[in-house]
């Protein structure tokens, strides 16, 4: 799976304390799902996705964070090997923890497990599981 995305945060945090705050950010982002193995099944998948993500962070945006988000996406098929989807429409859901860094804190590193599934609209909903790792690049 390899993914692009562009994320834009709101405009303040929902709380913030001394020290740390809950922040909310959108990410819009575009997937290439690719899987091998299984001739005469669909082997591969485009999907964008619109995700609003809560992060707990540090107030000087610096250091460690924890993140969850619940968002939707749009699949270019229902099915990828010997899985089936039944919906091109399906949820996402992630959580994530992940360090920020460098100059200007441009620089972000992170881990996140995320499920997308149709939340059994229709059957079968076998969902999909993925482990990311993630490099981010701050403007």
């Amino acid at each position: 799976m390899g993914r692009v995305a562009i994320q834009w945060d709101w405009d303040k945090p929902l709380y913030k304390s001394s020290g740390w705050q809950l922040a909310c950010y959108w990410d819009l982002g575009l997937g290439y799902w690719r899987k091998t193995g299984f001739p005469g099944r669909n082997e591969e998948i485009t999907e964008i996705g619109l995700t609003p993500v809560l992060r707990l962070q540090p107030n000087n945006l610096e250091g460690f964070y924890a993140e969850l988000g619940l968002g939707v996406h749009l699949m270019s098929s229902t099915t990828l090997g010997d899985k089936s989807m039944s919906t091109q429409f399906q949820f996402g859901n992630h959580v994530g923890i992940g360090y920020r860094f460098g100059v200007k804190r441009a620089f972000d590193l992170s881990y996140r497990y995320q499920h997308l599934s149709n939340a059994s609209i229709k059957q079968p909903n076998d969902g999909i599981n993925f482990h990311q790792v993630r490099l981010q690049y701050h403007f």
